[in-house]
């Protein structure tokens, strides 16, 4: 690749204020509410359904199962040169094609959210599941959009603003999906009534669903990046090459043979933690603990210790190497679900839950900011955002499908034993660490 001439001006050095001050300018300050609008739909289609349905009385096994809707966010992949490249009728002659892939997605995230608002799954869990695969399926598309969206708003040099009030506004999603939706849900119970109460539940979901228009009216008054030039295709097959094939094959002729240990490594290292999360909820219910408790110290609390624990993992991972902290990582979320295994013993434990929650998500934090980093390393810059995408789904597939099985394992095994195997899981993820520490990552260039 040829080298640029040195620029005759140099940038002038920012000063402390006006680098803080970055985050108030406007591009930032989007992010902030569509990373909201990116990270709201994940739990209510996952986590706190599970939450749900457990106390709807749906057995374990089925909502093992269920937990297949997240496979949508696994293959993305499959979808994202068409939200890249395809212009949608009308709407993107109006807004733009960021824009506009950027708000049929949110509207697919709002219409399946009123769905899932109004089926009461105890008579109808068919079209419950329908209406969450939508929502996924627009949700992984709205990240597809999102992601070109951010790295097309500002030049380089702000690309880590953005990329962090993003993933504020990701967080604070979570939060408000993981606790909000359970505090909204035992406010409107009725005492009287007791057990599952579907009008709780459809308040929840409704006001899940109009939080989602902080996004939808941030697209509607947001500028529409200026548009990439698009090298033009001669044929359909010609597209595909270009889009899908090249960037995988980039990857294998870097890396050869050792591709298939570093594609097995992505497919495993986060198995313990995916499997684990899906019975997490259903845990929680049957071991009593109150929709209040659950939202504070899992969905708030662990939150918290999460963050706290991807800042200890990236300060770790600069200070000692990216490898060390993966197999670091690995070992703490394996054994973190150990303790899970001996919580099950106790029944309700409040103590006991904030332990182990803080241990985990601790864990599972420095785990993630060492996996993202490595993750990083090995995408070529000609292709990043293609072969992030591939990656990322690649690290979801294997588990979110064993996963599934996760409830079924419970019912025959128990809670207790299901956390012990999930812990062995990870045993071959450390083997796979030690061999990928000796490949030399190849030029990302």
């Amino acid at each position: 690749m040829a080298t640029l001439p040195p620029s005759p001006v140099s940038p002038p050095r920012r000063s402390w204020l006006s680098a803080w001050r970055v985050y108030l300018e406007p591009a930032s300050l989007r992010m902030l509410t569509l990373g909201f609008a990116a990270g709201l739909p994940l739990l209510l289609v996952l986590g706190t359904l599970s939450f749900r349905l457990r106390e709807a009385g749906i057995d374990r096994t089925t909502i093992g199962y269920l937990s297949w809707v997240g496979l949508a966010y696994a293959f993305k992949w499959v979808w994202s040169p068409l939200v890249d490249r395809l212009p949608l009728p009308l709407i993107t002659r109006l807004l733009g094609r960021r824009r506009s892939w950027l708000l049929l997605a949110q509207s697919v995230v709002i219409a399946g959210l009123v769905g899932m608002a109004l089926v009461d799954p105890r008579d109808a869990l068919g079209p419950m599941v329908w209406f969450a695969l939508l929502v996924a399926f627009g949700s992984a598309t709205q990240d597809i959009a999102l992601d070109a969206f951010r790295i097309e708003s500002a030049d380089a040099d702000r690309q880590a603003a953005l990329a962090a009030t993003y993933q504020t506004g990701y967080r604070l999603a979570m939060i408000w999906a993981g606790a909000g939706v359970l505090w909204i849900a035992a406010r409107a119970e009725v005492d009287t009534i007791g057990g599952y109460q579907l009008a709780a539940w459809r308040t929840a979901y409704l006001a899940m669903a109009a939080s989602m228009l902080v996004g939808a009216l941030t697209v509607l008054l947001s500028p529409e990046p200026a548009p990439r030039p698009l090298a033009p295709a001669k044929n359909l097959a010609e597209w595909l090459n270009g889009a899908v094939v090249e960037p995988f094959a980039d990857f294998i002729r870097r890396y050869r043979w050792q591709a298939a240990l570093i594609l097995s490594l992505i497919a495993i290292y986060r198995i313990s933690d995916v499997v684990m999360g899906i019975m997490a909820n259903p845990f929680y219910v049957d071991m009593g603990y109150t929709k209040d408790e659950v939202a504070a110290v899992t969905k708030v609390f662990g939150v918290v210790m999460t963050l706290a624990g991807a800042f200890v993992g990236g300060v770790l991972s600069m200070r000692l190497g990216v490898m060390r902290v993966l197999m670091l990582g690995a070992v703490l979320s394996a054994g973190s679900n150990l303790l899970f295994a001996w919580l099950a013993t106790q029944g309700h434990h409040l103590t006991g839950l904030i332990g182990v929650i803080s241990a985990d998500n601790l864990a599972g934090g420095i785990a993630s900011a060492a996996f993202i980093a490595y993750l990083s390393s090995l995408t070529n810059v000609q292709y990043s955002a293609t072969q992030y995408a591939l990656f990322s789904s690649m690290m979801l597939l294997l588990p979110k499908w064993l996963a599934g099985f996760s409830g079924q394992f419970v019912d025959a095994h128990g809670y207790s034993n299901f956390f012990i195997a999930t812990a062995l899981l990870g045993l071959p993820v450390l083997a796979l660490v030690v061999l990928a520490a000796q490949v030399k990552i190849g030029p990302r260039d």
